[in-house]
């Protein structure tokens, strides 16, 4: 259930195509940032679950 290279090209150019050269590098850096937000949240209750047993 991998991605392929050629998938990816794919997604890659539709997000190009609909959100422009200019506006992609601001858009992926806010979804990374997202993402980690995500991750330490997810952490944090992981974390807060275990100390409440």
């Amino acid at each position: 259930m991998g991605i392929s290279w050629q998938q990816v090209l794919v997604v890659a150019v539709v997000a190009l195509l609909l959100f422009g050269s200019n506006r992609l590098p601001t858009l992926m850096r806010d979804m990374g940032r997202s993402l980690n937000e995500f991750k330490r949240g997810m952490k944090d209750s992981t974390k807060t679950d275990n100390d409440d047993e």
